[in-house]
């Protein structure tokens, strides 16, 4: 496939399916390595692919920006199919079945990213908003112009950003979680803690421990039978794989809906890739399969299936290329803008046997750093993009630290390497 083939096989080519980030960056990515056969790239939205960190943000604000990809479709020669939804798919017959009919493929790339979970019961209710698309930014951008009374349900990244917008804009804002804290399905209790201290700061209201029973024009009624105003319900509890049109594929998915990738992002049919939010993969770095639904992975994990696609050929028995026998290891990344603080980590932490601070969690800059064996396999900066960088690097690279090291907040991180200690 390298060079393109002849006959039916190479005018169906590559089909990927989702038109956000990670679809649109293997499409690129197939051209940088060299793909010239048929690219087309199938996108639910009718709106040309674009970028969704920037709907909690500079979309949802108002503020000067274009949030489409800047890709010159044309001239890479990669075909928009928009406005086209997946309904099936039949890998024995290599046939994706779309909602204009079905597609042939030799190669296919899943990349239908994450769906939003619904509060049950409240969806279809006026005045209740998601925020996943452009067209839901562009919903709620006239709740924060009015500076209307919110009920924002969750306290995940995602209801942080969106409560920060609308105080910004002058809204009254109430953030109901479910569990005892934000941030619980992500961080530890100890890190989320200060975390929480920042709604308050900001103006926003945090009720932790009580769950919405019903959503009426004007309010929001709670577990602990409180009634909140609320001119607009914003819900971000969570996002799950938009994995469920594969149902009677054959595909193997995961408990968490997921397709269940390999480390060179391969699923359990021939001649199909997954790729970002949609699915899972091995880390030999962290011993276990993880679920990444952040940008950074969307990004980079094309470019591996790339590769794959690439190096194996029309079904050629061609070998395959070194840069397709290289496995897909990353260190996740991600990064939330929140309260006026710049919040990243990186790693993953849940295998961690010792947590360690980095300054004052009460102060404008602190880290939390996690270790197993004594290596670094996640952190946390509050505004110290250093140790942030640093602290990825030492995470690939598996360097043996010094605790005491890293738990001074003076010392750079990469100076914390035990000494002799290469690895």
């Amino acid at each position: 496939m390298a060079g393109g083939t002849t006959g039916a096989e190479s005018d169906a080519g590559v089909v990927i399916v989702g038109a956000g980030v990670a679809g649109v960056q293997t499409a690129v990515a197939l051209r940088e390595k060299g793909y010239t056969g048929r690219v087309r790239l199938v996108g639910a939205e009718r709106h040309r692919p674009y970028d969704r960190p920037p709907l909690s943000k500079s979309v949802l604000q108002g503020k000067e920006g274009d949030a489409t990809f800047a890709v010159d479709y044309a001239g890479l020669g990669i075909e928009l199919l928009l406005g086209v939804e997946a309904k099936g798919l039949r890998p024995g017959a290599r046939e994706l079945d779309t909602s204009e009919g079905p597609l042939g493929y030799e190669a296919l790339v899943l990349a239908t990213g994450a769906e939003p979970v619904r509060l049950p019961g409240v969806e279809e209710r006026p005045g209740v908003h998601l925020l996943r698309t452009v067209d839901d930014a562009e919903r709620l951008r006239p709740v924060l112009e009015a500076r209307q009374d919110v009920v924002v349900v969750g306290a995940g990244w995602i209801g942080a950003e969106f409560a920060t917008a609308a105080r910004e804009a002058g809204c009254r804002v109430t953030v109901v979680e479910a569990a005892r804290r934000p941030l619980a399905g992500a961080l530890p209790a100890a890190v989320a803690a200060p975390m929480a201290r920042w709604f308050d700061e900001a103006g926003a209201e945090l009720r932790t421990d009580v769950r919405v029973t019903g959503v009426e024009p004007g309010s929001v009624t709670l577990s602990d039978g409180s009634r909140l105003a609320a001119d607009a319900v914003v819900v971000g509890i969570g996002a799950r794989p938009a994995t469920g049109w594969l149902t009677g594929s054959g595909i193997t998915l995961g408990e968490r809906g997921e397709v269940l990738a390999d480390d060179r992002l391969r699923t359990s049919a021939e001649g199909v890739y997954a790729v970002g939010d949609c699915a899972s993969f091995p880390s030999a770095l962290f011993g276990e399969r993880l679920l990444v639904q952040h940008w950074d992975n969307a990004f980079h994990g094309p470019r591996t299936v790339a590769a794959g696609i690439v190096a194996a050929g029309a079904r050629d028995g061609s070998e395959p290329q070194d840069a397709a026998d290289v496995a897909y290891d990353p260190v996740p990344y991600f990064w939330s803008e929140q309260f006026g603080r710049f919040v990243q980590y990186a790693g993953h932490h849940s295998s961690a046997d010792t947590t360690l601070w980095r300054g004052d969690p009460d102060g404008e800059a602190w880290s939390v750093c996690w270790l197993r064996e004594r290596r670094l396999v996640a952190v946390l900066s509050v505004g110290r993009p250093r140790d942030l960088a640093q602290g990825r690097r030492l995470i690939a690279s598996g360097a043996r630290l010094m605790p005491s090291a890293v738990a001074d907040a003076d010392v750079p991180l990469k100076s914390a390497k035990e000494i002799g200690a290469d690895h």
